[in-house]
């Protein structure tokens, strides 16, 4: 029995429209107005991501370089720590967010800028520079309630329905893979006992650090090196930095990488592909 074709009206129905994709790029930009005259806003304009979340900012709102701000089609958001040249985060977006939202409702920590979010109609995104322990541990205390602090924050988002991208410098190497020198790091900071456990905690709990789910066996992959002892040309380094999601979203997870050719700063930008729409 000889078939009809189907008519182009009805193939039509079976289209395959490309998925929604956002480009995110998470750096530490250790002083934004230094990282601009190293580099920054060129590499800004070639990247084109869809959002960039900035920790480290150290300058007011009234400090950041003019030439980049004037990029055009980009919508800026910024957190300044109360102590001036100190800290601070920011998002920017091609996008303008519904609602933008400084800190996570606790003095300690907002005084100091630490984390800002972005509400965005399919996301919310969330840049946060986590504090450093210092030495052999004398902030760890405060590093350890930080982390149980944000660890809430980005999971009452989550509770609310929208997907929850949680992007920044964390200050810690989770495993003995994240930095090229374990054994001699046992007792610096970064890589405390207490730090590496609510990392461990953190995922556990169903958060996931995206550039390990898409490369799980990956080594000498790393976003910070010390300029002190001018680790990078040896690639002495540690990985810090991460683009986490959670695991009711991990499949919308398309690529995540860490951009270690991009200079400006003593860290490097990571990056994350993720299906969603904002």
């Amino acid at each position: 029995m000889h078939q009809k074709a189907p008519s182009r009206i009805a193939s039509s129905i079976f289209k395959v429209y490309p998925k929604a994709m956002i480009k995110i790029a998470s750096w530490n930009v250790n002083g934004i107005r230094a990282c601009c005259k190293n580099g920054f806003i060129n590499w800004f304009q070639a990247s084109k991501f869809d959002i960039v979340a900035l920790q480290e900012v150290r300058a007011e709102p009234d400090q950041i370089p003019t030439d980049l701000l004037s990029i055009a089609d980009y919508h800026y958001s910024w957190f300044a720590a109360q102590k001036k040249g100190y800290s601070g985060v920011g998002i920017l977006a091609k996008r303008a967010p519904l609602k933008v939202i400084q800190g996570i409702n606790t003095a300690e920590f907002d005084s100091e800028g630490r984390v800002l979010t972005a509400e965005f109609e399919g996301l919310y995104m969330v840049s946060a520079y986590f504090p450093n322990s210092q030495g052999t541990g004398l902030r760890i205390d405060y590093k350890v309630r930080f982390c149980k602090a944000i660890h809430k924050w980005v999971q009452s988002l989550r509770d609310s329905g929208k997907p929850v991208v949680l992007s920044g410098d964390f200050n810690i190497a989770h495993k003995a893979i994240d930095l090229a020198r374990p054994e001699e790091n046992e007792e610096t900071a970064g890589y405390l006992p207490q730090e590496r456990e609510w990392m461990t905690d953190f995922v556990d709990a169903g958060w996931v650090d995206s550039f390990r789910y898409k490369h799980p066996d990956a080594v000498d992959r790393y976003s910070w090196w010390s300029m002190r002892t001018r680790a990078r040309p040896r690639n002495i380094g540690w990985r810090i930095d991460y683009n986490t999601v959670h695991s009711k979203d991990q499949s919308k997870i398309a690529a995540a990488d860490i951009l270690s050719d991009v200079m400006g700063s003593d860290h490097c930008p990571v990056s994350l592909d993720l299906d969603v729409n904002i």
